[in-house]
This record gives structure tokens, C-alpha cells and sequence, in this order.
């Protein structure tokens, strides 16, 4: 996949996804040798140390900076041929995962063949000499219970998969001829350039794509990150320089190389075992005597800035965004200077910009942070989402931002800051969890190109040198002369078009002068102000010893109940807690589901500026809508939650309802639904399976109706009604003891005074599809849309046991004969998709060339020639795919987080055992190839219901939603009842959350 900035792959941690979007690139040495000005024992500042307790480097001389939390093992070294390795021994770990980064990307591409290096990226999965079949990467892989994808950065292309350890030293060979020996067969390179023009086709109308390529045209056009990346059918193809192929060939032996990759191995084998693995299957990776290319044209020069740029929106959207070039930070990335500057602008606090902004009715969000970046030259970005009225006010808008800028030169580089912000970096360090392997891998492999090896893990947490110079330095450049001012919003015209994504955009360059213009708000200016030191600032942070148990029941009141898991597991003393507010009426009518959406909203926005400290302090608050209720959701550290929890009790029962923060917050509300069609197809045909088969059936209209009639008396008036027939059901999972978590949870009880009983409250329904049914959701599209759904008969474990192995089974043939032999279409996924707990399977094509009605029919052709598969089935090919879906349902959770939410799902469903998932693995274990087959022949005899777009056809589903009468699908047994919404395989859909 490509990306452009602002796109975040698919399951990337945050840090590495930050390198992603920025494209940064190191401006420092790539020895895996520490500094020596730098000490190695602690990620607190120099001077003025914030903690006595920083992480120190593991006895067992670790090769890199690590968590004290972190018990895995790790080991650096480099094959004879310049290969950089690092491998990580994690006896923990229910996964292997490898991974492997190339210094180049999409900067690098041809002139003439835009799109070269992600088309590159396509081919390498297509087969290699001693594996040539196109699919037995990813056969075996999915065989294996693995997952494998790749993705296109500026300067980086990134390749990983994970999979089950036993088959680890199998798959690694069959990843490792990428880089060796790739086959490029010519029948493949013609067909994979179509499913490039199809992802392509498929970004046409996102709006990033579309504003980032005006953004782009605005920049310096000599700069290589300043043009088309993803590739097209008009890039990718013959020309005099050579044929595709052969362009191909050129490509990667000019950019492919040891020198220029760095291979990260994770798994539960040793470190000479993985050493081994590394050392077989990459040493013939060859040499060439690559570097990695250097960019010395600067992003932005004298020629282009000021300037300000309007484009137009698809979606119901409007933001703000103040680009100033800047010099690349890597080269400061242990004093973090941009860092420090962002987390003062993008304070979400009282006196903060964005609170004033909020006051005013102009602002829904800002967000503050480094952008585009090639390792000389970089942007700082202050991203602002508007209003409808506060697109009216560009220009006050923009001088509160440098009145804001102002203030930081004046009072706002201080050493009690940065200490304080290196203090609560130290701490998210000190008690890092466990992420899992195949993120990790990727991550190691990609950081390994930007920072020294002791500092992979560390790097983005370190603040060790208060450089006030440096500071300033940068706080130099955020001026009216160095601006890149863009806005985007669905009114814009344009004078321009982009070339690409066609999106309308009009660029105007600025004089100085006409730059430094201001129309500032005085009473705007009049309430900002800088952050204070932070109240919420944890300090117990011992980790109490507590025994594994099980959840148990501390609290069963009539109208309430809470459970309680205490954990020392994870080395954390935090705490998850989740409040289910249940109400019998909440999901009866459209008026009380927009009003406890609503509800939620407000609660959310009201508290963000009173208690965004204590979110950077490490306590998060959220308040979630839902089928049953509002759930308020508490994580952090133990120390420290009860004051947040009033404070949100305080205000759901007390607060007042502003009506200029509700108008705010029903607008924002309504452009949801208005976007609902601009979303990408896949999601938009998702979405509308889950809202036929799950919750009350309504349309947009009736929502955005619904919406309409709300005003603060209402809401207040909802607000009572809802308080006064709860039942609340609570959980509570962490590192307090029992006593604590009484104390705590009785202290909600308490204020909420719940008097409903469990029984009051009606289970979550999932419709039957009683008969074979066709809807056309509304989508702005240009593809066409094909999702097919297809039902299990009831919802017992037995049923979700079997079409999860089925799904298991299908996934791999289903795309590479939909994908890779047929080309219909970039999307396409054959997957086991519950709703809640009702097990079915999804089948899924998006297309730029085919209509859905053969979309559909290939589908049928495809699950004909499926059905002599099953039917030859037997039990030592089905074991491995069994095997899969036992083993992702046995993974242990890697964070408290995960244990929480498995617990809460648990709970939702009344499944108080708490053994839902080992149940769940047992029938797993039991199924046959003749219930595979039964199975099947139930699927394909049930009425299938299908969700369909083509564009210019018009949308029924709105119509048709509200007609459709639709059976409850038959319940587990009484014994069952309560199966969890997480799927074996796949998230579950539907409105699933308590």
C-alpha cells in the first residue's frame, strides 16, 4: 500500500506510524554506537533529573535501551554481507514475526514512472525463484494463523508478517527470496499494475489524497516528495526507456540491497535460534554497495512562502492547517525541541488555544506536531478543525495562533516544563507494555534506519537535554513570512485542479507585508494562556503483588453489580474500569438514541479542557453511546482516578448545558452522517451491514431529525429521565486490591443511585436473514460494491466454532483467485465476520472496472469450484487451519488494556465465568471435515443477504431499512449464553459496544 502523509497504516504503533507520515530520514550517523555525550542509564533530562527511578540498561548487557518492564531479550548484530539485524527472544510471545526495512520509497521514483517503488512492492509477494506460485506466500501464511502486508513511504518501503511460531523457520525462507530472488513474471506485472491503478482508483476521493497533492503542488515541485506516489495505469507501463518489467529489474537492483535494509525477528526462540534463522535464510541477500539516498532540496524555499492555499472538500469538513518549514528534528531527537513546542500549542487545557477557540463556537479540535520531514528539512504543522462558524473567522483565527506564539517566546520556555513533559515521557517508558510481535518487528526495523540501536526503543519517549537555544530556534521560524496557511473545506471552488485526485484548489502567494497582516478578537486574546504545572501528576507507582484469579463479584446490589480482576501480569500499577449506565429505553426510539449520543458527546467535550492535564498525566476519561446506555470508561495509573471520577460524575448529574456547546457538538454529529456516503466504499457497505442486522433500524433522516429537535432544556430533560432508571453494571481490571476497588467502584454507585435491575434491561438483538435480500447503500464513490453475507443458523458456540474454521479456510483462495488472478479489484476479502455473537461469513469486492452484478456472479463461479474443496476435504489438511483459529483464540493479552476489554465483552454478554474463549477453543478443537462440510451446505442453502453499489444506480437502503421485518435470530442456550463479541478470527461488527 502507499502512503501519503497522513495516512497511518494498519496496525503501526503510534511512534513508528509518526516516521511513516513525516517521512523522516536520519541526519545522524547510523553506527550502532551510543553518543558519548548522552548517558546510557536513564531517559530523564541531564539536569534537573525528573525521577530517580529512570529505566537502566538490562544486566544481561542489552543491546538496546529498554523498559524495565520489558523482560524480552535482545541481540544486534550484522551478516557478512551489511545486513543490520536485530532479534528479539520473547518467551511470551504466541506469535513470530519478521520484518524487514528498505531504504527507499516513493521519493526515489523515476521521473517517468511515478509509482514505481510501491508497484515494486505489489510484485515482490508474486513469487521468487524457489517459490514460484503467486499465492504460496500467502497461503501458507494464512495456513499458519498469520497475517502478512507491506507499505510505500516516502523514503521507506516496509514488509512484515507474523505467524505461528512452529511454522516460523518454514515461512521465513519463503520471506527472505523477496529480497533475493524475486521472480517479476511478466503475466504478473501486467495484472498487478491493474490492482495498483485499483487501489488508486479506490483513493480517488479521499479527501487527504486530495488535499495532500494540492499541499504538494504548493511546496517546492523540485522536492521528490512532491508528486505522485501510488501509480496508475497511465504511469506503469512500457515506454522507450524500457519496458515495465524491465524498469522493475533496474529499479531494485539499483535501490535493493543489504546496505540498505535492516531485519528485525521476534518470537518465543531463543536468541541463538533466531541468530541462526537470520543467518540462513538472509545471508544471500546480496551487496551492492547501497546507501541510503540523501534529499538536499529543501521542502519549501524562498520562492514559495508565504503563501496560502483554499481546497475543496468531498466531505462535510473544514480545517485550518498552518505549515512552517522547519530544520528536520532528528538530529535533536534526545532534547526534542518540536516536541516541546507541540505539546505547549496543541494543549488541549484551560487557556489553551483550542479552548478559546471552543468558546468562541469556531473550533472542534487542533493538533500540534511534526509533518513532512527527509532528514534535512522538515514542516510543523498546527492542524484545526472548524466549524461552520469558525470558517467565517480565518483571519481572527490565525492571529490568536501567533498571539498564542507569542506568548510561548515570552513565558513559555521554561526548564520546569520540559522537565515536566520529560517526566511523564519517562513514565509512559518505564511501564511500556507489551506490543504485539509483528508491530514490534516492524517498528524495530524501520526505527533501526533513524536512531542508533541502544535507542530503537527509547527514542520516542527521551527528553534529556533542556536546550532553551534550540527551542527558540525553532520558535524563530513559526512566523507570517515562513507560512504555508491551508484551508479545506466543501464551499471552496478553486481556480486549479490537481493532477491526480483532481481535487479544486485555488494557491495565492503572499508578500511579507501582506502576510503579516492581522484581524486579531481581543476577547479571544484575552483568554489565553499558558499551562500550569499539572495537578494530576501520579506518585505511587509501586506494583502491588497480587495472585491470578479469576474476576469475581464484589458488589450485587438490584441495581448494580461490579467485578473485579486485580493483576500484577503486566508490571503496571493501572487500573481499567468501565461503568455500564443501562437503561430498558434507551434503544426504543431514534429521539433517545440521538439524545444519548449526544448525551455522551457533551459529556466528553464539556470536561476536555478541566481535565486534559490529567490526560497528559496519564488518566483517561471516556464517555461512550451505545445500544444499552452510556458507558464511562476510566484508564491510568491507580493513583489518582477517584478525582477524575467525580469530576465526571459531577458533571453528568450537575453540569450545566450550554447551548452554544451542544449547537457545536449536533453539528458536528450531523456532518457525520451527512459523510457517511463520502466514506471509503468497503466501510460505507460494512456499516450498512452491521446497521441492518444490529440495533434499532434507522435512517439518516430520521437521525439528522432526531438531531434537529435537541436543545438544552431537552437534553437536560433526557438527562434526568435516563438517570433515574439505571442499572449499573461495572468491571474493573488492574493493579489495586480488592478493598480499593469496592471503594472505588462503590463511590460511582453511589453517586449515580441505581435502582434497575439487570433483568429490566433487554439483550442486544441480531436479525435473521429470513430470506435472499439485496440493498443499495448511498456512497459518492466511483467504484463499484459487492459484499455478500451469509448467516449462521443460530448463535451457539458450536455454529461460531465451525465458520470460523470455514472463514479460516476461505480467506487465502478467495483473494488470490478474486485479487491476483481475476483482478476485479485492489479490496477484496473473504473473512469470518460475527455480529456480536452471531457467527457468519463476509464476502467482499470493490472494483473500478466490473459492475456489482458481476462482482456477485464471480463470487458464485468461485464458491462452485470452493465447494470440491470442501468436499475433499480431510482431517490432516483441515488440522492446520484449526489449529489457526485455536491459536488466535489462545493468545494471551499483551496489555491490561486487552485483558479489560476481553473482560468487559465477557461481562456484556452475561458470561460471568469468564471462560467464554476456552470454551470457544474446545469446540474449535472439535471440528470435523464432515462439520466443515454441513456447515458449508447450511451457508450456501441460507438466504444470503447482499449489500450493493454502482455508481449512478440509485440508493433503496434507507427506503427499504425500515420495511425489512426481520426475525430475531435464534439465541444460544441458556448454557452459551453470553459469547463474547471478539471473533476468533476477526473483529466482530456490529453496534457491539457496552
Amino acid at each position: 500500500m502507499s502512503l501519503p502523509s497522513g495516512f497511518r497504516p494498519l496496525a503501526l504503533s503510534t511512534a513508528i506510524a509518526a516516521i511513516v507520515m513525516s517521512g523522516l530520514a536520519p541526519a545522524i550517523s547510523h553506527a550502532d554506537t551510543r553518543p558519548t555525550s548522552a548517558p546510557a542509564s536513564s531517559l530523564a533530562p541531564a539536569a534537573n533529573s525528573a525521577s530517580s527511578t529512570a529505566p537502566a540498561r538490562a544486566e544481561q548487557a542489552s543491546p538496546v535501551i529498554k523498559s524495565e518492564n520489558d523482560q524480552r531479550l535482545y541481540r544486534s548484530l550484522t551478516l557478512d554481507n551489511g545486513l543490520k539485524v536485530l532479534l528479539v527472544s520473547d518467551a511470551k510471545a504466541d506469535k513470530a514475526a519478521a520484518a524487514v526495512d528498505v531504504e527507499v520509497g516513493s521519493a526515489q521514483d523515476p521521473d517517468d514512472v511515478p509509482g514505481l517503488a510501491h508497484f515494486l512492492e505489489h510484485m515482490l509477494f508474486l513469487g521468487t525463484d524457489r517459490y514460484p506460485k503467486p499465492d504460496a506466500y500467502q497461503d501458507f501464511i494464512t495456513k499458519h494463523g498469520g497475517q502478512h502486508n507491506a507499505f510505500t513511504a516516502s523514503q521507506d518501503t516496509n514488509y512484515f508478517f507474523d505467524i505461528d511460531p512452529d511454522a516460523f523457520d518454514e515461512a521465513l525462507p519463503r520471506f527472505a527470496r523477496f529480497f533475493v530472488a524475486p521472480q517479476f513474471n511478466a503475466d504478473y506485472v501486467d495484472r498487478e499494475r491493474h490492482a495498483v491503478n485499483s487501489e488508486y482508483q479506490a483513493r480517488l476521493q479521499d479527501d487527504g489524497r486530495r488535499i495532500y497533492e494540492a499541499v504538494e503542488a504548493a511546496l517546492n515541485p523540485e522536492h521528490p516528495f512532491n508528486r505522485f506516489s501510488v501509480g496508475s495505469l497511465e504511469t506503469l507501463k512500457d515506454t522507450e526507456a524500457g519496458s515495465l518489467r524491465q524498469r522493475l529489474v533496474d529499479f531494485y537492483q539499483a535501490h535493493y540491497g543489504a546496505n540498505v535494509m535492516r531485519l528485525s525477528l521476534v518470537g518465543p526462540q531463543s536468541l541463538a535460534t533466531l541468530e541462526q534463522l537470520a543467518r540462513d535464510n538472509f545471508s544471500d541477500v546480496p551487496d551492492r554497495g547501497l546507501s541510503r539516498p540523501e534529499i538536499t532540496t529543501p521542502l519549501a524555499s524562498g520562492d514559495e512562502l508565504p503563501a496560502r492555499l483554499e481546497v475543496k472538500a468531498l466531505k462535510q469538513e473544514r480545517k485550518l492547517s498552518f505549515m512552517f518549514p522547519i530544520d528536520d528534528p532528528i538530529a535533536h531527537y534526545r532534547s526534542q525541541p518540536v516536541s516541546y513546542l507541540a505539546n505547549l500549542i496543541g494543549h488541549e487545557g484551560e487557556g489553551s488555544l483550542l479552548a478559546a477557540l471552543k468558546d468562541k463556537g469556531w473550533a472542534d479540535g487542533l493538533s500540534a506536531g511534526g509533518g513532512l520531514s527527509d532528514g534535512e528539512h522538515a514542516l510543523l504543522s498546527v492542524d484545526i478543525s472548524l466549524t461552520p462558524e469558525g470558517a467565517q473567522h480565518q483571519a481572527e483565527i490565525r492571529a490568536a495562533l501567533f498571539d498564542y506564539l507569542a506568548l510561548i517566546r515570552a513565558e513559555g520556555i521554561n526548564d520546569w516544563r520540559y522537565t515536566e513533559q520529560a517526566q511523564l515521557g519517562e513514565q509512559s517508558f518505564r511501564f511500556q507494555q507489551r506490543s504485539s510481535p509483528v508491530n514490534l518487528a516492524s517498528n524495530l526495523a524501520m526505527m533501526m534506519t533513524r536512531y542508533p540501536i541502544e535507542d530503537v526503543l527509547a527514542a520516542p519517549y527521551l527528553m534529556q537535554d533542556f536546550d532553551p537555544d534550540l527551542i527558540k530556534d525553532t520558535l524563530a521560524r513559526l512566523t507570517p513570512d515562513n507560512l504555508l496557511e491551508v484551508y479545506s473545506g466543501p464551499q471552496v471552488e478553486g481556480d486549479q485542479q490537481g493532477e491526480w485526485f483532481k481535487a479544486p484548489y485555488t494557491l495565492t502567494r503572499l508578500t511579507a507585508d501582506a502576510a503579516a497582516q492581522t484581524a486579531g478578537d481581543d476577547t479571544l486574546a484575552s483568554q489565553l494562556a499558558l499551562p500550569r504545572p499539572n495537578p494530576y501528576l501520579a506518585k505511587d507507582f509501586r506494583v502491588l503483588d497480587l495472585a491470578d484469579a479469576k474476576p469475581s463479584q464484589l458488589i450485587d446490589e438490584p441495581g448494580a453489580e461490579l467485578w473485579y480482576q486485580g493483576d500484577a501480569s503486566f508490571g503496571v500499577p493501572k487500573a481499567e474500569w468501565r461503568f455500564g449506565l443501562l437503561n430498558p429505553d434507551v434503544s426504543r426510539s431514534v429521539d433517545d438514541q440521538a439524545m444519548s449520543q449526544v448525551l455522551a458527546a457533551w459529556l466528553n467535550d464539556s470536561l476536555n479542557a478541566r481535565l486534559y492535564p490529567a490526560r497528559l498525566a496519564g488518566q483517561d476519561a471516556l464517555v461512550y453511546a451505545h445500544g444499552r446506555g452510556i458507558t464511562l470508561q476510566f484508564s491510568g495509573w491507580r493513583d489518582g482516578q477517584q478525582p477524575e471520577m467525580r469530576e465526571v460524575l459531577d458533571q453528568l448529574v450537575n453540569g450545566e448545558m450550554a447551548p452554544a456547546t451542544l449547537e457545536r457538538i449536533t453539528q458536528r454529529l450531523r456532518r457525520s452522517l451527512q459523510n457517511r456516503a463520502q466514506a471509503p466504499l468497503y466501510t460505507r457497505l460494512g456499516r450498512s451491514l452491521s446497521e441492518t442486522l444490529v440495533g434499532l433500524p434507522s435512517t439518516a433522516e430520521q437521525q439528522l431529525a432526531a438531531l434537529d429537535k435537541i436543545d438544552a432544556q431537552s437534553l437536560d430533560s433526557f438527562r434526568k429521565r435516563f438517570l433515574a432508571k439505571l442499572h449499573v453494571q461495572a468491571m474493573v481490571t488492574g493493579n489495586l486490591t480488592a478493598d480499593q476497588a469496592r471503594e472505588t467502584g462503590q463511590l460511582v454507585i453511589n453517586g449515580l443511585a441505581p435502582r434497575i435491575t439487570r433483568e429490566a434491561v433487554p439483550d442486544l438483538e441480531v436479525r435473521q436473514v429470513t430470506q435472499h435480500t439485496v440493498l443499495r447503500p448511498d456512497s459518492t464513490r466511483g467504484d463499484a460494491g459487492a459484499l455478500r453475507y451469509l448467516q449462521g443458523k443460530d448463535r451457539t458456540l458450536q455454529s461460531q466454532a465451525r465458520i470460523a474454521v470455514l472463514g479460516q479456510l476461505l480467506e487465502a483462495p478467495f483473494y488470490s483467485q478474486l485479487r491476483t488472478e481475476e483482478q476485479l479489484g485492489y479490496i477484496v476479502s473473504a473473512r469470518y465476520s460475527p455480529m456480536l455473537d452471531a457467527p457468519g461469513l463476509s464476502l467482499l469486492v470493490q472494483s473500478p472496472s466490473k459492475d456489482s452484478k458481476t462482482l456477485f456472479s464471480r463470487m458464485d463461479a468461485f464458491l462452485t469450484r470452493f465447494d470440491s474443496r470442501v468436499q475433499s476435504l480431510d482431517e490432516a489438511t483441515l488440522a492446520s487451519y484449526r489449529d489457526a483459529v485455536v491459536d488466535s483464540l489462545t493468545q494471551k493479552p499483551r496489555k491490561l488494556s486487552e485483558l479489560a476489554a476481553r473482560n468487559w465483552s465477557e461481562l456484556s454478554f452475561g458470561w460471568t465465568g469468564f471462560d467464554r474463549r476456552q470454551q470457544l477453543v474446545a469446540a474449535v478443537e472439535q471440528v470435523s471435515a464432515q462439520d466443515i462440510r454441513v456447515i458449508w451446505q447450511q451457508l450456501n442453502d441460507s438466504s444470503a443477504l447482499e449489500l450493493a453499489f454502482d455508481p449512478g444506480t440509485p440508493s433503496d437502503f434507507d427506503q427499504r431499512l425500515t420495511e425489512l421485518d426481520l426475525p430475531p435470530l435464534p439465541e444460544a442456550p441458556r448454557a452459551e449464553t453470553g459469547a463474547t463479541l471478539a471473533a476468533p478470527s476477526a473483529e466482530a461488527s456490529g453496534n457491539a459496544q457496552h
